[in-house]
């Protein structure tokens, strides 16, 4: 057996490769680039052992080395930079020492790793991602637009800040030449970003209405399209989760504790996990507690005691709960509002076809 760790860079990566006994073989310094990666692993096929590797992960730089080194039938895993603490800790860290720690640690099967999803679910990923940014920035242009409102002591007239009137609205308005610029500016901004937006969800909502998965966690209360895909995307394969709670610890929403002797303090959520489904599931969570008997008698009771903020991640939690006893099972929500569920389907299935027809 030999063991080969790799230290990625966005322009050099660097190898080292050990034996079953510990002892450093070799050490190879290459490119980050196609030729370079297939040229690294026809030398790894030079050694007539089996070959194990582990790949730092870092961005989106690991991809094209991990499924190149998976291709050529390597037993590829990808490292956890966030627990391997012995490269994090180091005294002396190059990119040498850190390769050779990873081998290290795969050798003696020591290695925090990451789950690796497929191509397919990457690219799922991705696209849910992307239009999360779109809408960040999306809020973005907003807030500055209302900072510049607040600027002149103006409100935009109505509860619906950004509807069609307020915009004709805020075009009509003077705010002198240099805020005349930005507000405009900004509009325009808005107007491409929305356009965007509108064009990702019709792509997300035709994928979605061809997963089971989707439409299945789509019976829940709370529940749209989008947080049921991003959840499907993000999770990937469910059954590596030992259970309900792994899984919504996965998701960031457990809360921290802190003991000493006989005294224990229960603090926020965990600072690690998924933020992007600890949001959509916070999101989600709002929605529910008006529409859900259950899940709103949790609220009110936990709010009393607690908080409104502490009630909704907690309604949240039991959400994320619900949702891998869902997946495990293959069975519906159980207290869905038959006509909420046909209300989501049907906007899914408009979107869905836009989507198939674009």
């Amino acid at each position: 057996m030999k063991y080969v760790g790799i230290d990625v860079h966005k322009k050099m990566c660097q190898a080292a490769i050990l034996d079953e006994d510990g002892t450093l073989l070799d050490e190879i310094r290459f490119a980050n680039t196609p030729e370079e990666i297939e040229e690294f692993s026809g030398k790894l096929t030079t050694f007539h052992d089996e070959v194990k590797a582990v790949v730092e992960s870092t961005g989106n730089l690991w991809i094209q080395i991990h499924d190149r080194l998976e291709e050529h039938g390597f037993d590829v895993a990808l490292s956890n930079p966030s627990k391997t603490r012995l490269i994090a800790e180091a005294k002396v860290k190059t990119d040498k020492v850190d390769a050779r720690t990873l081998a290290a640690l795969l050798r003696a099967d020591m290695l925090p790793t990451c789950y690796v999803p497929g191509e397919e679910l990457r690219s799922r990923r991705e696209l849910l991602r992307h239009r999360l940014n779109l809408v960040k920035i999306r809020t973005g242009v907003k807030n500055r637009v209302h900072g510049l409102l607040d600027k002149h002591g103006l409100r935009m007239p109505g509860t619906t800040p950004f509807s069609r009137e307020n915009l004709a609205w805020l075009r009509e308005q003077s705010f002198g030449f240099m805020d005349d610029a930005i507000v405009r500016s900004d509009l325009a901004v808005l107007e491409a970003v929305d356009g965007q937006v509108t064009l990702i969800e019709e792509k997300i909502a035709a994928l979605a209405a061809e997963d089971r998965h989707v439409r299945l966690l789509m019976t829940m209360t709370g529940v749209g399209y989008f947080t049921a895909m991003l959840v499907v995307s993000e999770v990937g394969d469910f059954s590596r989760f030992r259970g309900d709670k792994e899984f919504a610890s996965w998701m960031g929403l457990v809360p921290s504790v802190h003991q000493s002797g006989k005294k224990t303090r229960i603090g926020g959520v965990s600072g690690p996990g998924n933020k992007r489904l600890r949001w959509a599931l916070v999101e989600s969570a709002q929605t529910a507690v008006r529409h859900d008997a259950r899940l709103g008698g949790m609220y009110e009771r936990l709010s009393r005691r607690r908080g409104s903020g502490c009630a909704i991640v907690a309604v949240a939690h039991e959400m994320a709960r619900i949702m891998y006893f869902m997946l495990s099972r293959n069975e519906p929500y159980r207290d869905a509002d038959g006509g909420l569920v046909e209300r989501k389907l049907k906007n899914m299935g408009k979107r869905a076809l836009d989507g198939l027809r674009s």
